[in-house]
């Protein structure tokens, strides 16, 4: 994987290159080119998509929920041991 400064260069290379071209390209071709430049780079990326990342947000929620109910059972069989040792 690429250093985020070496990718954005290696971009900025093959947009400059697409853009200064000796024949000039229509608008559509440039836009073509360009998006299959920007999907390439971000393919080198460890990006995740949103769905995925709303889906984990729900999971930590639920697990996040679940350990702050655990945590206030172990306190409170704790508590009742505590008197009980005394």
């Amino acid at each position: 994987m690429l250093a985020p400064k070496d990718l954005l260069d290696a971009l900025s290379g093959h947009a400059s290159r697409i853009l200064s071209g000796d024949t000039p390209l229509p608008k559509s071709e440039i836009e073509s080119q360009f998006k299959a430049l920007l999907q390439s780079g971000f393919s080198k990326l460890d990006l995740v998509s949103r769905e995925e990342f709303d889906s984990q947000m729900v999971v930590l929620a639920r697990t996040r929920a679940r350990l702050e109910s655990l945590e206030a059972k172990v306190a409170e069989l704790e508590a009742r041991l505590a008197p009980a040792q005394e």
